[in-house]
């Protein structure tokens, strides 16, 4: 596929546009399956792009510290009302730059310094924000992890409440980077009213699935639910967090002053554009594509002979252990990028090789599922990266499954790029 330069950008800066070209390039003419990405539509690209990134907002609708915020205060008012009806939350705060800021935030609002929390371990499928040591999360609380079953490869919610009836933290957190499973977050509230916690759900990756009806939603057991807007959601860049109203002044003010300064109004504008996109009933079929891609690829990844994390997915990704076939996840992940297959090396549960180097490799759904992907394109990517992770240094095999790549990507464009 062809992407035309952006003439006016190339006249001002050709260095710029050579290489926002190249990834154009690099993205029409390669197959993503890394999770935690997705292509955006042009009407959610348009109001990125727009002149609302001109506008310095800082402070809330009604009450900004710079004038001429009437478009700013209608853009952000109407994203919030948006998200609410979504999620059916009874607050909104949809000025957090990311997932990991709208969890920042989240902390800032509900914990003291040292407090005890207790998350998902990173070795397990957690993410840096629910405790890890090298990030905040687990610099500045008392971070107790909790994981899945040696058997099952599931949330082992007796372990979890043992270990919650044993440390007493006072914030529990529910969700996800690498967890193919429905999490029960009806058990987690119970879990947390037993021992006198509060609980946040962090939602950045099943955000979209959420809010097509198809996982159950935390909104009604947690005090706090967090996301990030760019991955099933398919929005862009960018975060959010809900929560009961009892609590929206202190989550209100911890995003501003107390983390952030002025809002992106661009990305906001992105947002509510999203959040629109997500209230349609052809979202909703999106979605049930997306799980029905990802149960595909699990299934066919388990008849060539792999083997899938807890058995397979309800989700959007799946985790593949590599250990059998004697790969290293970042061996995987440069083998296949190298014939335009996008993945990422992955920690399995209880791996036994350290994080860089580790044992498995995540794949997801979202962003070929955008593309037009069905279930028959996942048996055919499927068969290929089987294919190229058995003959990983075969340079006649890798031009063959480069140019069965480059065949898919024609036949499916970009939505935002046509």
């Amino acid at each position: 596929m062809k992407i035309e330069a952006m003439s006016f950008l190339a006249q001002r800066d050709s260095e710029v546009a050579r290489i926002l070209h190249s990834e154009a390039e690099r993205q029409a003419n390669s197959i993503d399956l890394i999770a935690s990405e997705n292509h955006i539509g042009r009407a959610v690209l348009e109001a990125g792009a727009s002149l609302m990134t001109d506008k310095y907002a800082e402070g809330y609708p009604g009450r900004r510290y710079y004038s001429g915020c009437v478009n700013a205060d209608e853009i952000e008012s109407l994203a919030i009302d948006r998200i609410k009806r979504l999620f059916r939350a009874e607050h909104a705060n949809v000025q957090p730059h990311s997932g990991s800021q709208a969890n920042l935030a989240a902390y800032l609002a509900l914990l003291e310094h040292g407090d005890t929390v207790m998350g998902m371990s990173r070795s397990h499928g957690g993410h840096l924000t629910h405790g890890a040591e090298v990030n905040f999360s687990g610099k500045w609380y008392k971070a107790i992890g909790y994981g899945v079953d040696r058997e099952t490869e599931m949330l082992d919610y007796d372990d979890i409440e043992r270990l919650a009836a044993q440390h007493r933290p006072r914030l529990i957190i529910a969700g996800a980077s690498s967890y193919s499973r429905i999490i029960d977050f009806e058990r987690f509230g119970r879990i947390a009213d037993k021992v006198g916690a509060m609980l946040l759900v962090d939602t950045a990756h099943i955000a979209g699935i959420i809010a097509a009806g198809l996982h159950p939603s935390p909104v009604p057991y947690a005090q706090v639910v967090t996301s990030s807007t760019q991955k099933t959601l398919r929005g862009p860049r960018g975060g959010f967090i809900l929560c009961r109203e009892g609590l929206a002044p202190a989550i209100d003010a911890a995003v501003f002053p107390g983390m952030q300064g002025g809002p992106l109004m661009h990305a906001i504008a992105a947002k509510a554009v999203c959040f629109l996109e997500a209230m349609q009933p052809e979202f909703v079929e999106y979605q049930r594509a997306v799980l029905a891609n990802a149960r595909t690829l699990a299934s066919e990844f388990q008849g060539h002979g792999l083997r899938v994390i807890a058995g397979g997915t309800d989700n959007h990704l799946a985790l593949v252990d590599l250990s059998p076939i004697g790969l290293s996840g970042r061996d995987a992940e440069r083998a296949l990028e190298a014939v335009g297959i996008m993945v990422n090396r992955n920690s399995i549960p209880f791996d036994p090789r350290p994080a860089l180097t580790p044992s498995g490799i995540r794949v997801g759904t979202p962003a070929v599922t955008t593309r037009g992907f069905g279930t028959a394109e996942m048996k055919r990517v499927a068969s290929l990266i089987v294919k190229m992770l058995a003959h990983p240094g075969d340079l006649h095999v890798g031009r063959q499954v480069q140019m069965e790549v480059k065949e898919i990507c024609h036949r499916f464009p970009i939505p935002g790029l046509v």
